[in-house]
């Protein structure tokens, strides 16, 4: 598995996950959400920063299914999903992730048929805290 590779802005994501939280990044003067992490808000251009806690709870907005696998690493795996998360508190903030079976399970745990544009889905963590995504 790829370990994300974190910078000062996008850390406190990764450090919130594996504590099984999901959290976005936020404006600490507009209150504007935003992702992916960044030092300055696109909107009033402030620097002050909060990590808000989000339900978790989203819809699929877009989904492909690799074939052949792009990367080596995840052929055993394969057919495997990778989906885009529209945040359903947040619906600006999307994600990128996997449908998984259950909480851990491998990439390609979910008959990739089961999957549709719309599908309600909840975050669940996974190995290290690695957000993934299960059908609501």
């Amino acid at each position: 598995m790829l370990s994300p590779v974190t910078d000062n802005d996008g850390a406190p994501f990764w450090e919130y996950a594996a504590r099984g939280e999901l959290r976005v990044q936020a404006c600490g003067d507009c209150g504007e959400p935003r992702f992916p992490p960044r030092p300055c808000c696109p909107h009033c251009r402030s620097f002050a920063v909060e990590w808000r806690p989000v339900s978790g709870r989203g819809r699929v907005w877009s989904y492909v299914v690799p074939h052949p696998p792009l990367l080596p690493e995840y052929a055993e795996q394969a057919p495997y999903n990778v989906v885009v998360v529209e945040l359903e508190d947040c619906p600006r903030i999307r994600l990128v992730g996997n449908v998984v079976h259950h909480a851990g399970a491998p990439l390609g745990s979910l008959d990739p048929r089961r999957l549709r544009v719309g599908a309600r889905v909840h975050v669940v963590f996974g190995e290290g805290g690695l957000p993934q995504w299960v059908l609501a």
